[in-house]
């Protein structure tokens, strides 16, 4: 049995498939790694089960990462749209930050967004943000304006050609996920959408559950590795 899933990340519309029970998630030595694998956490108290579903789970995330590494959904809509000689995903990325839900980018909406705002929203250093915007300010997409709430503050907003182009691209976006999703039963959509959020959730905490919940495995992982020299 095959379940297909589809995940959007800003701009990105990502499918694939988990295999259902009874399919084993490899064979040969990479086989033999994850029975190794599943004894260890078994001691740890993780049922095998749960083992092999993680598995599963990881092999569709590493195959969802490079796609979204690849931009393929990005690109696609700067050239369905005709945008690809006007901006390139970086300035994209800043003029969704700029104008798109903050929910998009798991925060709440705000009224105002400065440089530090876009630079929080899509994780990078508030210098390269800064000049991200200068670039849309010289294409005439953004514009720094003086902060209605507080006049000491400058905030970052989009012109109109700029606020047409992120409209743009979520059109795209969402007619390309709202095609997709339409061959999912009313059922189906409902049981996915909580569960991915919750899923998506757990790499909140995920740093500190290792230390913390089992500081003996990690004690035993760390110790083996201080056995093993590298090849020089």
């Amino acid at each position: 049995m095959y379940v297909q899933l589809a995940i959007t990340c800003q701009q990105h519309v990502i499918v694939f498939t988990i295999r259902g029970r009874g399919c084993s998630l490899e064979d040969g030595p990479i086989a033999e790694r994850n029975e190794a694998l599943a004894e260890f956490l078994k001691n740890a108290g993780i049922d095998r089960e749960i083992t092999r579903a993680a598995l599963e789970i990881d092999a569709t995330l590493q195959r969802w990462r490079r796609r979204v590494n690849k931009r393929e959904l990005g690109i696609a809509a700067l050239k369905a749209l005709g945008l690809e000689e006007e901006i390139d995903l970086a300035q994209l990325d800043v003029l969704m930050a700029t104008d798109a839900p903050g929910k998009e980018f798991g925060c709440e909406e705000e009224p105002e967004t400065m440089v530090s705002t876009i630079a929080t929203r899509l994780r990078i250093d508030p210098s390269r943000a800064s000049r991200l915007v200068s670039e849309l300010i010289a294409k005439g997409l953004a514009l720094r304006t003086v902060s209605q709430m507080d006049a000491r503050r400058t905030i970052v907003e989009l012109t109109e050609r700029g606020a047409a182009i992120v409209e743009a691209v979520r059109r795209f976006k969402f007619l390309v996920m709202g095609e997709f999703l339409s061959g999912w039963t009313a059922e189906e959509i409902e049981t996915f959408i909580p569960l991915f959020n919750r899923f998506a959730a757990w790499t909140s905490d995920a740093g500190a559950v290792g230390p913390d919940r089992f500081p003996e495995e990690i004690g035993e992982i760390a110790a083996r590795l201080r056995t093993i020299s590298a090849v020089s």
